[in-house]
């Protein structure tokens, strides 16, 4: 989604949609584009197993790239194909109350709780603002910044919110967009593809071929398909038509878990 032709193409596939009476929902997170404040900022990351440690001004830098840029810029092209696009975040009509989440590292001494900082976890949803608009013909667009009980704001991971918000909204689908299509069981080889797996077929390939940033993905499937969502699907953003066709078609250009 850094790349402008697929992000308006990932876009115009949402509008369509929700001009064939579908009512999308979209989660979206912005990993780059806090990279890039915070190096405006000056402001260093420290990782603990692929786990970004946020602090409190590392949070505020947080919340500005993903509620602010991100979110107000997918909301403003949106809106330019019709698409009656509303911005939101987390922190929204207490929409989500997130958990402060403790990281378990193990090491040779055993196992050690590493504090992440302003990194929660959905704990409660409360979906009436989001579907206030859904019937009043709007498209949410939501960031995963969220408040705690504990009055703080974190930050949840993108894939992790949308699973939960999902199937909080009792969705039909789940789709989670990355940059290659769906499962491979070899990575090298497209024609490895796995077009449809179960659930518990799924959580078998954990640490073989499911593994680096695929893993939050099938996490996330995983978690809207215990919450009730009929099916989850993982697509490539840069293939083209890839939503339309995963979900409209008989055309699996991605895997679905099941």
């Amino acid at each position: 989604m850094t790349e402008k032709n697929v992000q308006i193409s990932v876009l115009n596939q949402v509008a369509e949609l929700k001009k064939a009476g579908v009512l999308p929902v979209i989660v979206h997170g912005g990993g780059p584009f806090i990279k890039a404040q915070f190096e405006i900022s000056g402001i260093e990351s420290e990782f603990v197993d692929g786990h970004r440690i946020t602090l409190k001004n590392s949070m505020e830098v947080v919340e500005q790239a993903l509620s602010g840029k991100v979110n107000g810029m997918l909301v403003n092209q949106l809106n330019r194909l019709g698409a009656n696009a509303v911005g939101l975040s987390g922190k929204d009509g207490g929409m989500v109350t997130a958990l402060k989440r403790t990281h378990h590292k193990k090491s040779e001494n055993g196992t050690e709780e590493i504090d992440l900082g302003f990194v929660g976890d959905v704990e409660l949803i409360n979906t009436d603002l989001p579907k206030l608009l859904i019937d009043n013909g709007y498209l949410p667009v939501i960031s995963p910044v969220s408040s705690g009980a504990d009055g703080e704001d974190y930050n949840i991971n993108a894939d992790m919110f949308a699973g939960h918000m999902a199937g909080a909204l009792n969705a039909a689908a789940f789709v989670a967009i990355t940059n290659v299509d769906g499962l491979m069981e070899d990575p090298v080889k497209p024609e490895s593809k796995i077009e449809l797996i179960t659930a518990d077929e799924a959580k078998a390939l954990f640490g073989t071929v499911i593994q680096g940033g695929m893993i939050p993905k099938v996490e996330a499937c995983l978690i809207a398909l215990e919450k009730g969502v009929p099916a989850a699907h993982i697509i490539s953003g840069s293939t083209e038509n890839s939503i339309l066709r995963q979900l409209l078609t008989n055309q699996k250009v991605g895997t679905v878990i099941n």
